[in-house]
């Protein structure tokens, strides 16, 4: 057995077992479920969200758009949402393994999000095997979220070299593209 993937479980183990202290993020507070703002021109009839007294929100919440959603929040690991991988390899770096358990364990507790891991290279080796090298990357992102009971609500998609965020013909720019994104979505 390869010995970064046994270190892989291990370590996603531990996340699982020890859980997560959160901290709530500034905005959040207030009464489960929908509070109508009055006053302020331009404001009757707009409502915002925030976490209950309980630790949930309110059903209907839009996790993928909505600000205040711990995916848009700099502080949790959920707001990133890209996994860099070497040269040639498809094995996830140990520095990710946290941010991945974590995406694991909010799609495990939010039943309604899906999510679509697109898989990237960089320009260098041929299209079908680019393509092929982004698919393997992208499911071994998938079998970390699936350590944390999540199986069904997971599509796989590769663009191997054709969508690239870097575009020089360096290092730097190769190592930006290769890449899988994680794309919610749902609400």
């Amino acid at each position: 057995m390869n010995i970064k993937f046994l270190l892989a479980l291990l370590a996603i183990a531990a996340l699982t077992l020890s859980g997560c202290a959160s901290k709530v993020p500034e905005g959040y507070g207030g009464e489960a479920g929908a509070a109508t703002t009055e006053g302020g021109e331009g404001m009757q009839g707009a409502e915002t969200y925030g976490l209950g007294a309980d630790g949930t929100f309110p059903e209907g919440f839009d996790f993928v758009n909505d600000p205040q959603s711990p995916l848009n929040d700099p502080q949790s690991p959920l707001a990133q949402r890209i996994i860099y991988f070497d040269f040639d390899s498809s094995t996830v770096r140990d520095e990710y393994l946290e941010v991945v358990a974590a995406h694991g364990k909010f799609l495990a507790e939010h039943p309604d999000l899906r999510v679509r891991l697109e898989g990237h290279t960089d320009e260098r080796g041929t299209r079908e095997y680019n393509v092929a090298l982004g698919e393997r990357r992208a499911k071994a992102v998938q079998s970390l979220i699936e350590l944390q009971g999540v199986s069904d609500r997971i599509e796989i998609v590769s663009y191997g070299e054709e969508l690239p965020i870097a575009f020089g013909h360096d290092e730097e720019s190769w190592g930006k593209n290769r890449r899988v994104e994680i794309v919610y979505e749902g609400k």
